[in-house]
Protein backbone atom coordinates (compact mmCIF):
# COMPACT_ATOMS: atom_id res chain seq x y z
CA UNK A 1 0.00 0.00 0.00
CA UNK A 2 1.21 3.65 -0.58
CA UNK A 3 0.73 6.01 1.83
CA UNK A 4 -1.04 9.19 -0.36
CA UNK A 5 -3.20 11.05 1.00
CA UNK A 6 -6.38 9.49 0.52
CA UNK A 7 -5.17 6.76 1.90
CA UNK A 8 -3.75 8.50 4.31
CA UNK A 9 -7.94 9.99 4.90
CA UNK A 10 -9.16 6.68 4.49
CA UNK A 11 -6.82 5.12 7.91
CA UNK A 12 -7.44 8.08 9.79
CA UNK A 13 -11.00 7.54 9.27
CA UNK A 14 -11.01 4.10 10.08
CA UNK A 15 -9.23 4.52 13.43
CA UNK A 16 -11.55 7.80 14.28
CA UNK A 17 -14.68 4.97 14.23
CA UNK A 18 -13.24 3.69 17.56
CA UNK A 19 -12.01 7.19 18.96
CA UNK A 20 -15.98 8.53 19.42
CA UNK A 21 -16.53 5.95 22.10
CA UNK A 22 -13.03 6.62 23.34
CA UNK A 23 -14.20 9.85 23.97
CA UNK A 24 -16.71 8.98 26.58
CA UNK A 25 -13.94 7.00 28.28
CA UNK A 26 -11.55 9.52 29.34
CA UNK A 27 -13.45 12.76 29.31
CA UNK A 28 -16.64 14.27 31.18
CA UNK A 29 -19.99 14.58 30.01
CA UNK A 30 -20.87 17.10 28.02
CA UNK A 31 -17.00 17.48 26.61
CA UNK A 32 -16.94 13.78 25.69
CA UNK A 33 -20.14 14.66 23.54
CA UNK A 34 -18.72 17.66 21.90
CA UNK A 35 -15.63 16.09 21.43
CA UNK A 36 -17.16 12.78 19.62
CA UNK A 37 -19.17 15.08 17.46
CA UNK A 38 -16.33 16.89 16.19
CA UNK A 39 -14.80 14.03 15.92
CA UNK A 40 -17.17 12.77 13.54
CA UNK A 41 -17.91 15.16 11.58
CA UNK A 42 -14.38 15.68 11.12
CA UNK A 43 -14.21 12.07 9.88
CA UNK A 44 -17.32 12.03 7.47
CA UNK A 45 -16.04 15.08 5.54
CA UNK A 46 -12.84 12.91 4.93
CA UNK A 47 -15.32 10.69 3.30
CA UNK A 48 -15.91 12.65 0.75
CA UNK A 49 -12.52 14.16 0.34
CA UNK A 50 -10.63 10.95 0.40
CA UNK A 51 -12.89 9.79 -2.84
CA UNK A 52 -12.52 13.02 -4.49
CA UNK A 53 -8.48 13.23 -4.11
CA UNK A 54 -8.03 9.78 -5.26
CA UNK A 55 -9.71 9.97 -8.54
CA UNK A 56 -8.35 14.34 -9.30
CA UNK A 57 -5.24 12.91 -8.51
CA UNK A 58 -5.43 9.63 -9.76
CA UNK A 59 -4.43 7.75 -7.02
CA UNK A 60 -7.12 5.38 -7.00
CA UNK A 61 -6.02 2.30 -5.42
CA UNK A 62 -7.82 -1.74 -3.53
CA UNK A 63 -6.57 -0.48 -0.70
CA UNK A 64 -8.45 2.50 -0.65
CA UNK A 65 -11.65 0.78 -2.53
CA UNK A 66 -11.59 -2.00 0.60
CA UNK A 67 -11.14 0.18 3.23
CA UNK A 68 -13.26 3.17 2.07
CA UNK A 69 -16.62 1.30 2.99
CA UNK A 70 -14.92 -0.45 6.01
CA UNK A 71 -14.54 2.76 7.44
CA UNK A 72 -17.79 4.42 6.86
CA UNK A 73 -19.75 1.43 8.22
CA UNK A 74 -17.18 1.29 11.43
CA UNK A 75 -18.18 4.91 12.11
CA UNK A 76 -21.82 4.70 11.70
CA UNK A 77 -22.44 1.49 13.50
CA UNK A 78 -19.64 2.43 16.30
CA UNK A 79 -21.65 5.88 16.56
CA UNK A 80 -24.69 4.22 16.38
CA UNK A 81 -23.73 2.45 19.46
CA UNK A 82 -23.13 4.82 21.55
CA UNK A 83 -26.32 7.12 21.01
CA UNK A 84 -28.27 4.33 21.82
CA UNK A 85 -26.58 3.69 25.02
CA UNK A 86 -26.97 7.50 25.81
CA UNK A 87 -30.42 8.14 24.53
CA UNK A 88 -32.15 5.14 26.26
CA UNK A 89 -34.67 1.95 24.87
CA UNK A 90 -36.48 4.10 22.59
CA UNK A 91 -38.15 2.44 20.32
CA UNK A 92 -38.33 5.67 18.23
CA UNK A 93 -34.29 5.28 17.69
CA UNK A 94 -33.84 1.22 18.48
CA UNK A 95 -35.94 0.59 15.20
CA UNK A 96 -34.09 2.57 12.63
CA UNK A 97 -30.64 1.32 14.58
CA UNK A 98 -31.73 -1.81 14.32
CA UNK A 99 -32.51 -1.96 10.42
CA UNK A 100 -29.37 0.44 9.65
CA UNK A 101 -27.03 -2.52 11.83
CA UNK A 102 -29.05 -5.31 10.20
CA UNK A 103 -28.40 -4.61 6.97
CA UNK A 104 -24.73 -3.97 6.95
CA UNK A 105 -24.36 -7.17 8.18
CA UNK A 106 -26.30 -8.83 5.95
CA UNK A 107 -24.79 -6.90 3.07
CA UNK A 108 -21.68 -7.88 4.22
CA UNK A 109 -22.14 -12.20 4.75
CA UNK A 110 -23.41 -11.78 0.84
CA UNK A 111 -20.37 -10.14 -0.08
CA UNK A 112 -17.85 -12.34 1.81
CA UNK A 113 -20.30 -15.36 0.39
CA UNK A 114 -20.01 -14.36 -3.25
CA UNK A 115 -16.36 -13.89 -2.81
CA UNK A 116 -14.42 -13.23 -6.36
CA UNK A 117 -18.18 -12.37 -7.37
CA UNK A 118 -18.46 -9.45 -4.69
CA UNK A 119 -17.89 -6.92 -7.42
CA UNK A 120 -21.62 -7.76 -8.37
CA UNK A 121 -22.35 -5.83 -4.98
CA UNK A 122 -20.67 -2.49 -6.24
CA UNK A 123 -21.36 0.63 -3.88
CA UNK A 124 -24.30 2.89 -6.01
CA UNK A 125 -24.85 6.20 -6.04
CA UNK A 126 -28.37 5.34 -3.93
CA UNK A 127 -25.31 3.52 -1.13
CA UNK A 128 -23.68 6.51 -1.28
CA UNK A 129 -26.98 8.93 -0.72
CA UNK A 130 -27.77 6.58 2.54
CA UNK A 131 -24.26 6.60 3.71
CA UNK A 132 -24.43 10.37 3.63
CA UNK A 133 -27.99 10.49 5.35
CA UNK A 134 -26.41 8.21 8.27
CA UNK A 135 -24.08 10.55 8.88
CA UNK A 136 -25.99 13.54 9.28
CA UNK A 137 -28.48 12.20 11.18
CA UNK A 138 -25.93 10.51 13.47
CA UNK A 139 -24.31 14.28 13.73
CA UNK A 140 -27.74 15.37 15.04
CA UNK A 141 -28.21 12.72 16.96
CA UNK A 142 -24.95 13.57 18.72
CA UNK A 143 -25.78 17.31 19.36
CA UNK A 144 -29.03 16.47 20.89
CA UNK A 145 -27.69 14.28 23.10
CA UNK A 146 -25.05 16.48 24.28
CA UNK A 147 -27.73 19.35 24.71
CA UNK A 148 -29.73 17.30 26.82
CA UNK A 149 -27.44 16.58 29.05
CA UNK A 150 -27.07 20.10 29.78
CA UNK A 151 -30.96 20.30 30.28
CA UNK A 152 -30.43 17.95 33.02
CA UNK A 153 -27.76 19.72 34.87
CA UNK A 154 -29.48 22.58 34.36
CA UNK A 155 -32.83 21.21 36.07
CA UNK A 156 -31.01 19.72 39.01
CA UNK A 157 -32.62 16.88 39.27
CA UNK A 158 -36.27 18.28 38.76
CA UNK A 159 -38.64 18.00 36.66
CA UNK A 160 -39.95 19.87 33.80
CA UNK A 161 -42.62 20.96 35.00
CA UNK A 162 -41.59 21.80 38.18
CA UNK A 163 -38.19 23.48 36.15
CA UNK A 164 -40.78 25.66 34.13
CA UNK A 165 -42.32 26.58 37.37
CA UNK A 166 -38.68 27.36 38.52
CA UNK A 167 -38.36 29.59 35.76
CA UNK A 168 -41.58 31.38 35.88
CA UNK A 169 -40.95 31.94 39.47
CA UNK A 170 -37.26 33.47 38.55
CA UNK A 171 -35.23 30.71 40.59
CA UNK A 172 -34.04 29.49 37.27
CA UNK A 173 -32.62 30.13 34.15
CA UNK A 174 -34.95 29.64 31.01
CA UNK A 175 -33.12 26.40 28.94
CA UNK A 176 -32.20 27.84 25.65
CA UNK A 177 -34.84 27.15 22.68
CA UNK A 178 -34.81 26.92 19.17
CA UNK A 179 -38.23 28.38 18.58
CA UNK A 180 -41.04 26.96 20.46
CA UNK A 181 -38.55 23.82 21.18
CA UNK A 182 -35.85 23.65 23.58
CA UNK A 183 -32.60 22.89 21.16
CA UNK A 184 -31.96 19.53 22.74
CA UNK A 185 -35.39 18.11 21.38
CA UNK A 186 -35.55 20.08 17.91
CA UNK A 187 -32.10 18.51 17.19
CA UNK A 188 -33.27 15.19 18.51
CA UNK A 189 -36.18 15.47 16.51
CA UNK A 190 -34.13 16.66 13.48
CA UNK A 191 -32.15 13.35 14.11
CA UNK A 192 -34.97 10.63 14.39
CA UNK A 193 -36.00 12.25 11.08
CA UNK A 194 -33.18 11.90 9.46
CA UNK A 195 -32.53 8.50 11.06
CA UNK A 196 -35.64 6.54 9.92
CA UNK A 197 -35.21 8.44 6.62
CA UNK A 198 -31.48 6.89 6.65
CA UNK A 199 -33.18 3.73 7.71
CA UNK A 200 -35.29 3.58 4.56
CA UNK A 201 -32.55 4.10 2.43
CA UNK A 202 -30.47 1.17 3.85
CA UNK A 203 -33.58 -1.12 3.37
CA UNK A 204 -34.03 -0.24 -0.16
CA UNK A 205 -29.98 -0.38 -0.98
CA UNK A 206 -29.86 -3.97 1.09
CA UNK A 207 -32.59 -4.96 -1.12
CA UNK A 208 -31.50 -4.44 -4.48
CA UNK A 209 -27.75 -5.86 -3.49
CA UNK A 210 -30.29 -9.19 -2.57
CA UNK A 211 -31.68 -9.31 -5.54
CA UNK A 212 -28.41 -8.55 -7.37
CA UNK A 213 -26.82 -11.47 -5.51
CA UNK A 214 -30.24 -14.05 -5.65
CA UNK A 215 -29.05 -15.15 -9.34
CA UNK A 216 -25.95 -16.57 -7.37
CA UNK A 217 -27.73 -17.38 -4.16
CA UNK A 218 -29.80 -20.67 -5.82
CA UNK A 219 -28.52 -24.55 -5.79
CA UNK A 220 -27.78 -25.49 -9.02
CA UNK A 221 -29.78 -28.94 -10.33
Amino acid sequence: MKWTIPNTLTVLRLLAAPGVAVMFLYFQRPWADWFALTLFIGAAITDWFDGYLARLWKQESKFGAMMDPIADKAMVLIAIMVITGYNGMTPWLILPATVILFREVFVSGLREFLGAKAGLLKVTRLAKIKTTAQMVAIAALFLGTGLEYLNGVAMHGMTPEQYAQAVVDGAAEPILGCGRRDCASFANLIGLWLIWFAALLTAITGLEYFIKALPHLRDEK
